[in-house]
């Protein structure tokens, strides 16, 4: 038995307690250690008491934490864990962390009903109670075996840092040594929660339980996986979307060293080796005829030219208020602005990849599981199983910024594809290069805006209209009869359609024209692009009644205090109404700022930019601002608001996807360009104090920051932006 299957035979034990109570005790004697993230990890004795667990409790007082939510580099094996550590008293020593299994009915997104994954930033919020019960269930557990032991009153025990005290007799016992005990007793239905005075993990900084492995190497990702016999497999992709394999021959392919085998799938032609450059070098030689019948054709221009006739008719309404028409014909100025933006590639440090195993009784995966209901299910139709019969193994992720969760499941379907060509006589480990990435996966959709307001005679917006015109993300997908209300689907005009400035008579419109180019969510996903366009064109605004933008989004905002006390901090910090001193002779600084919403978090930054005479431009600093509700560990949300900023900046400067005649124009980090780490801005990030429950941090502060940027490039310059990436 090798070690990949060790961790399934554990989770296969595990038991389903009452009332979403999620918890387990084990025996003496249950761990084998493989460390977060790493498949191999907990294997629990036979007769251990688990139900439904969450909390793993062994004889070398060691605290695993089952983790339902993927960790991509965000943070959720440090976040959950520290849930359950601040309930439970543990030491913070104690907690080792592993990847859940997929199983809807024990491991469900809260906030996605009875389905399993990782998005939308909502790890963190829809596990805050959950885990925190799972913790303090076990610790009131603890208590009555220790009180039962010593026969002492429950009342009369305390624990602190994974040690249970009876103070009066001074005996003292670890977790481990209750473990025993622990697993004779019911489960409590019911358990009483810490006051916030009393945290001592919550709110305060916390070692990453992954920082050990991923600096030592020893974490494991898919590309680590080995399994006896297995195979890596390239796919050949269609050059055009909606192309398919007319022939192929596979003659130059088998003639390389390594290549054991070449077969079509319904995705393309996919070469197996026993390495991969063995792999990629017979692809290389393999020759594709394909039949571009149905491939989409067109360039990045004719869907823009496409775009902007869609946006001079009414699209769909997605929000209206007041009467936008009258308003406007009777405001004493009315000013326009068009935005433009491309597609985007999601460009992980890790691209996707996949190892599955066929057998008689069903098929295990491995990979960064992202979606596992979507992808269970999608598997089980193409292998002609039923999803229990799909074991998912959740590993690392090297980024991800929603590409693995894909609706269709595009990449793992692949992976088994290829397994079932080959009629699973060996693992197949599937290898994305980069290229691949960035040529057949999925996009950012392209957008086109254009927006509309009217002033009165004081400067004051009495009329605001929005029309957004870009392919729905949600079209075709088991998402589209939940999100897609009367033909508008909520991810397109999210941040527009719920924009929080006091404007009197509003309008936003959406057109959703079906293109051939494959899209899905984004990295803050709508807000990608109604942030800057809102922001900017607020900015406009601001310009022509001769006010701060500041003071106006301060006005406008006097009825939703937490993003007017957001913004107030930022630019609080960023010392906003100093003048920015040149730093060279011929350089032109300026300061813009920009504030909002997305996944309940308000985000505000405040930017500093330096153009330089031949039109180059540095973003200097940056002040970042968060309202996420309970700060639960203030060290993960400053990395993620500065990782949220480096991702936006990086679109903001250099990102675009481009079709010529259907074919995407870009294949790696040399015309696709991410930020340098030299361009990498100084960062500030404040956290607004806050008694609310957590929200979401890994996505929020992205679509804030080019807003921001451009806003600063007007203070310098006195040239708008409309487009992405920023051209001055």
């Amino acid at each position: 038995m090798d070690k990949f299957e060790i961790v399934n035979l554990s989770r296969r034990d595990f038991l389903k307690a009452g009332a979403g109570l999620t918890l387990g005790i084990v025996a003496p004697g249950a761990f084998a250690q493989g460390g977060p993230g790493q498949a191999g990890g907990t294997a629990v004795a036979a007769g251990a008491f688990a139900p439904n667990a969450f909390v793993l409790i062994g004889s070398d007082n060691a605290v695993t934490v089952i983790v339902k939510h993927l960790e991509m580099g965000q943070g959720t094996y440090t976040g959950l864990p520290t849930l359950v550590a601040e309930e439970l008293d543990a030491d913070w020593s104690q907690i080792r962390v592993e990847g859940a299994p997929a199983d809807a009915s024990r491991y469900n997104n809260l906030f996605f009903g009875q389905m399993q994954g990782t998005g939308g930033s909502t790890a963190l919020a829809n596990s805050y109670e959950q885990m925190r019960k799972a913790g303090a269930a076990a610790r009131a557990m603890l208590v009555s075996a220790a009180a039962e032991r010593w026969n002492v009153g429950p009342e009369s025990i305390t624990v602190a840092r994974g040690v249970v005290t009876h103070q009066p007799s001074d005996r003292k016992a670890t977790f481990g040594q209750l473990a025993a005990d622990v697993a004779k007793l019911p489960v409590p239905q019911e358990v009483k929660l810490k006051d916030a005075k009393d945290f001592v993990y919550i709110g305060r900084r916390a070692p990453r339980t992954d920082a050990r492995a991923k600096s030592t190497g020893t974490a494991v990702f898919t590309q680590d996986v080995k399994l006896p016999g297995m195979l890596t497999a390239l796919v050949a992709h269609p050059p055009r979307f909606g192309a398919k394999v007319k022939s192929f021959d596979a003659a130059g392919a088998k003639a390389v060293k390594g290549v054991v085998d070449v077969v079509a799938i319904p995705q393309g032609v996919a070469v197996l080796a026993n390495d991969f450059w063995s792999a990629k070098k017979g692809r290389d030689a393999l020759g594709v005829d394909w039949d571009e019948t149905e491939a989409f054709k067109l360039g990045s221009n004719e869907i823009m030219a496409e775009y902007k006739r869609l946006a001079a008719t009414p699209g769909l309404p997605a929000r209206r208020e007041g009467d936008v028409g009258a308003a406007f014909a009777s405001a004493a100025r009315t000013l326009e602005a068009a935005y433009e933006f491309p597609y985007l590639a999601h460009a992980c440090m890790e691209p996707m990849n996949c190892v599955v195993q066929l057998a008689a009784d069903g098929c295990e995966i491995w990979n960064g599981e992202q979606f596992q209901s979507i992808d269970q299910g999608a598997v089980a139709l193409a292998l002609g199983l039923k999803p229990e019969q799909v074991k998912l193994n959740m590993l690392y992720a090297g980024g991800s910024f929603g590409r693995r969760a894909n609706p269709h499941a595009d990449y793992v379907v692949e992976a088994a594809a290829i397994a079932k060509a080959t009629g699973g006589r060996a693992p197949v480990k599937l290898v994305w290069t980069r290229e691949d990435d960035m040529r057949a996966g999925y996009y950012r959709p392209m957008y086109f805006h254009t927006l509309k307001a009217g002033l009165d005679a004081q400067g004051n917006i009495v009329a605001w209209q929005h029309r957004i015109v870009g392919q729905s993300i949600l079209a075709g997908t088991a998402f589209e009869g939940m999100m897609v209300k009367d033909g508008v689907d909520a991810t397109s005009v999210e941040g527009a359609a719920n924009l929080p400035y006091a404007i009197p008579n509003l309008g936003v419109e959406l057109h959703s024209p079906k293109m051939g180019v494959p899209v899905q969510w984004w990295r803050s996903v709508g807000s990608t692009h109604t942030a800057f366009s809102t922001e900017t064109f607020l900015d406009e605004l601001a310009a022509a009644a001769r006010k701060d933008p500041y003071q106006l989004r301060r006005t406008l905002l006097a009825k939703h205090p937490r993003h007017r006390a957001a913004l107030e901090l930022a630019a609080t910090e960023a010392d906003w109404t100093l003048p920015l001193q040149p730093i060279r002779s011929g350089d032109r600084r300026g300061r813009g700022i920009a504030v909002h919403e997305s996944f309940n978090t308000v985000v505000a930054q405040v930017a500093e930019v330096t153009v330089r005479p031949d039109g180059e431009f540095r973003v200097d600093r940056v002040m970042c601002a968060v309202d996420c509700g309970v700060a639960v560990n203030p060290d993960v949300i400053r990395a993620q608001m500065e990782s949220g900023i480096a991702y936006g900046l990086t679109a903001a400067k250099y990102g675009a996807i481009t079709l010529k005649d259907g074919a995407v124009e870009q294949s790696n980090f040399h015309d696709y360009m991410p930020l340098r780490l030299a361009e990498m801005p100084r960062v500030g990030v404040y956290i607004v104090r806050s008694a609310e429950k957590p929200t979401g941090v890994g996505e929020p502060s992205t679509p804030v920051i080019a807003p921001a940027v451009a806003n600063a490039i007007f203070a310098a310059t006195g040239k708008r932006v409309r487009s992405l990436p920023i051209k001055i």
